[in-house]
């Protein structure tokens, strides 16, 4: 079987969904190179007759700043790949081209680019996507563009790419129902969890990855300022987006 190494920061889940969709399109053996909790991943250099998938959430239109610092470890010779990201439905702004520009100032040829939509970290937004015709599509999206193996000049975004990347403002609670099991700690991508699994720094991106993981159900957002936020985005954002896909 061939072979197609997955590399993508992804801390609710949503890329790391499409990407093995995309694998499993191609009939490919994965090799999965998750760097959402590990802040000093080994470099890697792959070749001409490599394939490789990157992938990434947006935040504020821009790829995630440790997204793209962990990223920047892998190098190309000429190696084709293409580029992911994924986004709440707002849009994804200049985040699909910067990490197109990214690959290939690393080596990597860019043969295929898809802006996907899945649920967003905030709100009741898309809850049910990526879904099953969402996974379906960027198999065969895979396929096509490793086939074509022709390079994507035109991908949406702009130059210089917008102020975007560092997450948001909102810091996950802790409620009685923690029992200390350490799971948030070891699992938040920058590492803004106290030992005391309730003690948040400012270094926290807002991603809920601790509150999606919880066993307890005792990281939280419950309060009002933050709900109410929800609800309005959520109302905001409720038409449906399609994905989009270039190769």
């Amino acid at each position: 079987m061939s072979k197609v190494t997955l590399i993508y920061f992804s801390p609710t889940g949503n890329t790391e969904k499409s990407l093995k969709a995309m694998a499993r399109g191609l009939g490919a053996e994965a090799d999965i190179v998750d760097v959402t909790a590990v802040t000093d991943p080994e470099p890697v250099l792959f070749h001409a007759s490599d394939r490789v998938i990157f992938g990434a959430p947006v935040y504020g239109g821009r790829i995630p700043s440790v997204a793209r610092e962990r990223l920047s470890r892998f190098r190309g010779v000429q190696t084709p790949c293409v580029v992911v990201v994924t986004y709440g439905n707002r849009h994804y702004d200049d985040a699909l081209l910067e990490l197109a520009d990214m690959a290939r100032e690393q080596g990597f040829v860019v043969v295929g680019a898809a802006a996907l939509v899945g649920r967003h970290t905030f709100g009741e937004i898309q809850v049910e996507r990526p879904d099953g015709a969402d996974l379906a599509a960027d198999g065969e999206f895979a396929a096509r563009a490793f086939a074509l193996g022709a390079e994507v000049k035109n991908i949406p975004g702009n130059r210089p790419y917008r102020d975007g990347g560092s997450g948001g403002r909102f810091r996950p609670l802790t409620s009685e129902a923690c029992v200390h099991c350490g799971l948030c700690v070891k699992n938040c991508p920058v590492q803004a969890i106290d030992r005391d699994c309730e003690t948040v720094a400012d270094s926290c991106i807002s991603c809920f990855r601790c509150i999606r993981r919880c066993p307890k159900g005792a990281k939280n957002m419950n309060t009002g300022a933050y709900l109410s936020f929800a609800a309005s985005f959520s109302e905001k954002l409720k038409a449906r987006r399609e994905n989009e896909y270039y190769c």
